[in-house]
């Protein structure tokens, strides 16, 4: 999937450099699209949970949407401007797609579920950062912290998912990633988020329903990232998705599975370890929200199988 070429930019929509209100309450949270696979590859040795090695950061509840972070907004995306950009740096593409993200569910949540769209904020970091839910490092991969709100990004594991696990090297791979961590977002405003630290693990545990969640209203993005229009613009951000495009996505999808993250370990595959579901499932759930543009076909709370969402009967 590629941008459209003159579609504009906003370098502002994303933060560059450490992020800010760390430590409050030292609480971890959500890995997404990456998992936290360094960590996750050790908790899965040892069936245990991955916020147990981050020193007891095991999840937030998340604290009121308007919570900000320190990072230097626009550093170093000063060359951000339009489409193009986009398709040719990766730091300009996390701007854009978050801006794609943000017209789609600008428009979807509240037409859906009622409740207003509140946009999170966005923190590409280097090596180490700062967050709401505590210290983190690049090793967590991508993740997003419930306490400030916000979806921090180490752009360098984007390589790491395509030489390590496997993935496809496609710019959807990346937007995928980005839209699973907004999935933990509209989780957070639609009250769902902490379900995951109730029951943090197990092939049907509620943190595999969460993930699996996200992973569902990352396809839903999809479903209208071509059509919805960006605001003040009758055009929208990204060109109509090809079959290359579903196919990049579902391999990032799948790379980060807890069956095969088990598997390139060298370890059995162990269900009860699982926090984020096995590649099939993954794959599965984006594909309910990618044939369906609906929150509802992503209810994985209350599925019987995980392994067949209803919409894809």
């Amino acid at each position: 999937m590629t941008f459209n070429d003159d579609v504009r930019i906003n370098a502002e929509r994303v933060s560059v450099g450490g992020g800010g209100g760390g430590g409050r309450g030292g609480k971890f949270v959500l890995g997404g699209g990456a998992g936290g696979l360094i960590v996750l590859i050790l908790a899965l040795l040892l069936g245990g949970d991955p916020g147990s090695i981050l020193g007891g950061l095991s999840g937030a509840t998340g604290t009121p949407l308007d919570s900000g972070t320190s990072a230097v907004s626009g550093a170093a995306l000063d060359d951000c401007e339009f489409g193009t950009d986009a398709n040719r740096d990766i730091g300009c593409r996390m701007a854009g797609t978050a801006e794609s993200l943000d017209a789609a569910w600008g428009t979807q949540l509240p037409a859906q579920t009622g409740v207003k769209y509140v946009a999170p904020k966005v923190v590409l970091f280097s090596g180490s950062v700062n967050t709401g839910c505590g210290y983190a490092t690049s090793d967590v991969g991508p993740f997003y912290c419930p306490a400030d709100s916000t979806a921090y990004f180490d752009t360098s594991f984007f390589q790491l998912l395509v030489d390590q696990f496997g993935a496809n090297a496609g710019p959807l791979a990346q937007e995928y990633v980005v839209a699973h961590e907004f999935g933990h977002h509209i989780q957070n405003q639609l009250g769902d988020i902490g379900r995951a630290q109730q029951d943090p693990r197990g092939a049907t545990s509620q943190a595999v329903r969460t993930e699996l969640q996200a992973d569902c209203y990352a396809g839903i993005w999809a479903h209208y990232a071509s059509t919805q229009p960006g605001p003040n613009s009758s055009q929208p951000f990204l060109k109509p998705l090809t079959e290359n495009d579903i196919r990049d996505a579902l391999s990032a999808a799948s790379a980060v599975g807890d069956d095969r993250i088990q598997r390139s370990a060298g370890a059995r595959v162990n269900p009860e370890g699982w926090t984020h579901g096995s590649s099939d499932q993954r794959q599965a759930w984006f594909l309910a929200g990618y044939n369906t543009g609906k929150v509802s076909a992503c209810d994985t709370y209350s599925a019987r199988s995980l392994d067949n969402p209803p919409a894809l009967r």
